[in-house]
């Protein structure tokens, strides 16, 4: 999977999809493996975007890189920028703990923390900024590293 393609597949569909990335790098992946595509540098923490301007939100393993005191923010965020009843749809690594990671895919170097959270945790999260959790779906792809969907429309 390399960066982007589910944007990519989005758009290819006829959904006015766009990506958002911190790193300019992986948005510079993107942008060449997806030329039409928009994809644009930015924080998830200060998503440049109008208020209630965006009709769903797709966040795949988005969250795994972020603190757990800075996820209530990002949801928030994630909340301000959708419109009432939009939903987003959440996937991450199930369990508990962080830890280290220094190897990228293709085996490039890097320095991240990977963030794992129950399927409760989130969920409660997700209640707390304004989100119902309507379904969810336990991935069981990799048995070192399970990960759930959550499928949670904004609130009006």
């Amino acid at each position: 999977m390399d960066p982007g393609h589910v944007t990519a597949q989005l758009s290819d569909l006829g959904v006015g999809a766009f990506g958002i990335d911190l790193s300019p790098k992986m948005i510079e992946v993107a942008r060449r493996a997806h030329p039409g595509v928009r994809f644009t540098v930015g924080s998830m923490t200060a998503l440049g975007l109008a208020d209630a301007s965006v009709r769903g939100l797709l966040a795949f393993w988005s969250l795994i890189h972020v603190p757990d005191d800075v996820v209530p923010a990002v949801l928030g965020q994630f909340r301000r920028v959708l419109r009432p009843g939009g939903p987003l749809l959440l996937g991450f690594h199930l369990g508990d703990g962080s830890r280290l990671k220094t190897q990228g895919y293709g085996g490039h170097p890097m320095k991240v923390t990977v963030h794992r959270r129950t399927a409760d945790r989130m969920a409660s999260w997700l209640d707390g900024a304004g989100f119902v959790v309507e379904s969810q779906l336990l991935l069981n792809l990799d048995e070192a590293l399970p990960g759930a969907i959550l499928f949670a429309p904004r609130r009006s």
